[in-house]
C-alpha cells in the first residue's frame, strides 16, 4: 500500500523561550537536512518510546522505526503509562500523540521535558495554532505529522535528540560555572579568614586549603565552609 507523503517540522529553538510560538518557529525538512548533516550531528540510533492510543498505528510505526535499525524500548496506550516508561526507560526520543486517554501527550511531554528525560516529538494530524503553542511551551522539540513516511523519520527523531543534547550541555555548562563562582566565591572569604587569624599570606592561605582538601578527600568547598563557620562560631563567643 502507498503511503501519502508527510510534512515534518522540526523545533530549531531551545524549549524556553520562544520569540514567536508558531509554525514560523519550525524549519523544512531539506533545511534541516542541510543545516544538519556534519559530523557533529551523527549520532548512535535513539531508543524510542513510542506512546498512541492507536494500536495499529504503533505496530506501523514501530516497523517503520525498525526497519531503519531503530531500537523501540517501549510502548504505551496513554499518557499515564507513557509517563511511567520514560521514567523507568529514560529513551532517546519519546514520540507521543497529542490526544490520548488520562493525560494528554502535551501534559506529559511537558513533565518529561521538566524533569529531562529526553527529547520529545509529537504524534498529531493536527494543525491547529492552540496545540503548537501548548507544544512548545511544553518543550516539545519536533513534529511528526500523520500518515507517517518512513525516510522522513530519521531525520527528524535525530534532530531531536541533537537539540536535547545541545540543551542539555548548555545546561549542564551553566551549573558548571554557577558551582565555579560559588568555590571562588567561598575560597576568597576562607583564605581571608586564614590570613587574618593565622597571619598568613595569600599564597600560603590557599595552599593550606588545597592540602587540608588533599589529605581528607573533602571537597576545597567543604573545607571553606568548615573555615568560615569556625571563624563565625568564634566570632560568636567573643
Amino acid at each position: 500500500m502507498q503511503r501519502k507523503s508527510v510534512s515534518i517540522q522540526i523545533l530549531m529553538s531551545p524549549w524556553k523561550p520562544f520569540h514567536n510560538r508558531n509554525v514560523s518557529n519550525f524549519i523544512s525538512l531539506p533545511v534541516a537536512c542541510r543545516l544538519f548533516k556534519g559530523p557533529e550531528y551523527q549520532m548512535d540510533t535513539p531508543r524510542i518510546l513510542l506512546a498512541d492510543d492507536d494500536a495499529l498505528l504503533r505496530l506501523d510505526l514501530r516497523t517503520l522505526l525498525e526497519e531503519r535499525n531503530y531500537r523501540v524500548v517501549g510502548e504505551a496506550e496513554d499518557g499515564s503509562r507513557a509517563l511511567e516508561l520514560a521514567r523507568e526507560l529514560k529513551p532517546s526520543v519519546t514520540l507521543l500523540d497529542v490526544k490520548m486517554p488520562g493525560s494528554d501527550g502535551i501534559e506529559v511531554a511537558g513533565i518529561i521535558a521538566k524533569e529531562r528525560l529526553g527529547a520529545v516529538v509529537m504524534l498529531t494530524g493536527y494543525s491547529d495554532s492552540n496545540i503548537v503553542e501548548r507544544a512548545i511551551s511544553a518543550g516539545v522539540l519536533g513534529f511528526l505529522v500523520k500518515p507517517f513516511r518512513g525516510p522522513e523519520i530519521q531525520p527528524c527523531l535525530n534532530l531531536a535528540v541533537a537539540r536535547y543534547k545541545e540543551m542539555t550541555a548548555l545546561e549542564q555548562a551553566f551549573e558548571g560555572t554557577r558551582a565555579d563562582m560559588e568555590q571562588d566565591r567561598l575560597s576568597r572569604k576562607a583564605v581571608r579568614v586564614l590570613m587574618g587569624r593565622d597571619d598568613l599570606d595569600e599564597r600560603e592561605a590557599m595552599r593550606r586549603i588545597q592540602a587540608q582538601s588533599l589529605s581528607s578527600g573533602r571537597p576545597i568547598t567543604r573545607i571553606c565552609e568548615a573555615i568560615i563557620l569556625s571563624d563565625e562560631v568564634i566570632a560568636q563567643n567573643k
